[in-house]
């Protein structure tokens, strides 16, 4: 299984010409790659801008609740963003679930995307930690509630993100470590594979995403054995994001 690192833009650049320059040079970096594979999650404007970019795979940073046309003013459904070139799309990122997003709102765009063609990059991770280990139940909850309705054919286009809130955005004060990440990995499955089987578990790729940068990338893909990695801030970054693809091929 190739590592599959998914750079998200957030909201940034903020033209069209630094968008194109940096898609140009995540394409060269691209353009190398064997081992692994980037996703690039744009803010939704550039998705059709930087559609023809090669050996760029597009994925949208979110899905509306809405599945159709409609008076929905400034959503964007599923299948407008398949349509725009988006071949993925996040759901259920910590940043979104921090503005109300439930994981019944999760689910019903988890469905609409698949629906739309789009393969799922699920977000999930804890608010905080407890020493007793409360929190792996709401975690649970998240990988269940993000699934219920699924089939097993549908997995073959899930990704799922751990992403532990605590670790997110420029308060962090750290990332995780690897060895906790490859426990609430080895979790993650479990849930899977207590839903579905162990087989198909096993082959739903588990990327960690919070506070990624070239000097933990290498402790999360090799002890951690993180199938890859959810990039942030590093990605808007091409030297950074170079030292981290270099670590994930090799």
């Amino acid at each position: 299984m190739k590592k599959i690192v998914v750079a998200n833009w957030m909201m940034n650049p903020t033209t069209p010409r630094e968008a194109k320059a940096l898609a140009q040079k995540t394409k060269v970096l691209a353009s190398k790659l064997k081992q692994s594979h980037i996703i690039v999650c744009p803010p939704a404007v550039f998705i059709s801008l930087l559609k023809s970019t090669p050996r760029l795979s597009l994925g949208a940073q979110d899905v509306s609740l809405e599945a159709g046309e409609g008076a929905f003013t400034g959503e964007l459904s599923a299948a407008m963003l398949a349509y725009s070139g988006a071949e993925f799309t996040l759901i259920g990122h910590s940043e979104r679930r921090a503005k109300g997003e439930t994981n019944e709102m999760v689910n019903k765009k988890v469905k609409l995307a698949l629906a739309a063609r789009l393969k799922t990059i699920i977000c999930l991770g804890e608010d905080k930690r407890d020493e007793h280990g409360h929190y792996l139940e709401p975690l649970r909850q998240q990988v269940k509630k993000a699934l219920t309705g699924l089939i097993k054919p549908d997995l073959k286009r899930v990704i799922i993100a751990y992403e532990p809130v605590w670790a997110v955005g420029r308060a962090a004060k750290s990332a995780d470590t690897p060895a906790d990440f490859l426990h609430h990995a080895l979790f993650i499955s479990k849930t899977l594979s207590d839903l579905f089987d162990k087989k198909l578990a096993m082959q739903v790729p588990i990327i960690y995403g919070g506070s990624v940068d070239s000097k933990n990338a290498e402790g999360f893909l090799k002890a951690g054995q993180a199938d890859g990695l959810l990039v942030g801030r590093a990605s808007l970054n091409p030297d950074e994001l170079k030292k981290i693809l270099y670590v994930a091929e090799n």
